[in-house]
């Protein structure tokens, strides 16, 4: 479905930002992923937070590893760069990319399972080296592409589509971001775009590493034991001709409410997650006042969004390596590459 283009169709007052160009022009190929699914709502959250910025489509480079999430790249802004990587390595690409390029403004989406399992030692170093980018982590708790398997995020006590309790300690994304020290850490809901934005406008104007872990529901793997509709009832008792499924049609999940309150928002299998938006006045300034802060809200029962901690001033990966300000994509070659004779200079002033 991806390789089909999106009918042509322009409303005569369609907004248009600096660079003459329509919210249309920020958008990619058609959805492929379930409807009513939350991480369809992020990709309309990033189309709207590009546009607004008047981000120029060839100065961004889009990148992914492998799951639901990393299809989302595929959704928006045709015209800019991309890279789909293999499972959990998406920031060793972001990194590398990034070391070769400065100039470009790197976004990269990844999911629950991509980052918090096989890619968790990747996601902490590019934490480390700082590496300036928008790295967003579209959270729903399972792995969607495989069935619904609990993934590294899914809370303790959560039951999988077989009715199997979850009793392992989740990794919260969130606050292993601060404790490794990233610059801009935040939370927010999918179905909650007047708070996405303007966290993703804020991530992408960042100097630095900016996280958004973004809660965003799967709308498909949330049927219970017991039904007989479900699908692990179907299955036992059904005769079957041919393997098909079935994905039932999901309204998006949209919370509004007031900074400093909380929202009690029921998901598609009756579920509530409660989210307590950040106060009028919060200070992201404190990283272990917002450590202790985020362990309230979760003794609460409850989930902190907003723009949770920002540090403002701290050296990038470029700093840390001391590359040159030119970016090495644009370096002759004799310049990246000065021969034998350049390498025994170095090699004396290291004997």
């Amino acid at each position: 479905m991806s390789y089909i283009a999106k009918p042509v169709a322009r409303h005569p007052k369609m907004p248009v930002n600096a660079l003459g160009l329509t919210p249309r022009d920020y958008e990619g190929s058609m959805s492929t992923l379930c409807a009513g699914c939350g991480h369809d709502s992020v990709t309309t959250a990033i189309i709207q937070a590009l546009f607004e910025l008047d981000v120029e489509p060839h100065r961004l480079a889009k990148l992914s590893g492998i799951g639901c999430s990393s299809k989302t790249p595929t959704y928006f802004v045709q015209e800019a760069h991309g890279f789909n990587s293999v499972h959990g390595r998406m920031p060793s690409i972001a990194t590398g990319a990034n070391a070769a390029n400065r100039d470009l403004l790197y976004v990269g989406v990844s999911g629950d399972g991509d980052s918090l399992s096989i890619g968790l030692g990747q996601f902490c170093h590019v934490i480390r080296r700082n590496v300036k980018m928008l790295y967003v982590l579209e959270n729903n708790g399972v792995y969607g592409l495989t069935k619904g398997q609990f993934s590294a995020s899914a809370d303790i006590g959560s039951t999988s589509k077989g009715g199997a309790a979850n009793r392992q300690v989740p990794i919260d994304p969130v606050t292993l971001a601060l404790s490794l020290g990233a610059s801009f850490v935040a939370r927010s809901f999918s179905g909650d775009k007047d708070q996405l934005v303007p966290i993703l406008k804020a991530g992408l104007a960042h100097d630095g590493f900016a996280f958004v872990d973004i809660i965003s529901p799967c709308v498909t793997f949330n049927d219970h034991k017991g039904s007989t509709k479900s699908y692990a009832h179907t299955r036992e008792h059904m005769h079957e001709v041919i393997e098909t499924d079935f994905v039932p049609l999901r309204a998006e999940i949209k919370a509004d409410y007031a900074e400093g309150s909380v929202k009690a928002v029921t998901m598609h299998d009756g579920s509530v997650v409660k989210l307590r938006k950040t106060e009028e006045g919060y200070d992201p300034g404190n990283r272990q006042a917002v450590i202790d802060y985020v362990g309230e809200t979760s003794a609460n029962g409850e989930i902190a969004t907003g723009l949770l901690f920002m540090e403002e001033v701290q050296e990038d990966m470029h700093g840390f390596v001391n590359t040159v300000d030119e970016p090495l994509v644009d370096l002759a070659y004799r310049d990246l590459c000065p021969g034998a004779s350049a390498l025994e200079v170095l090699q004396k002033e290291w004997r």
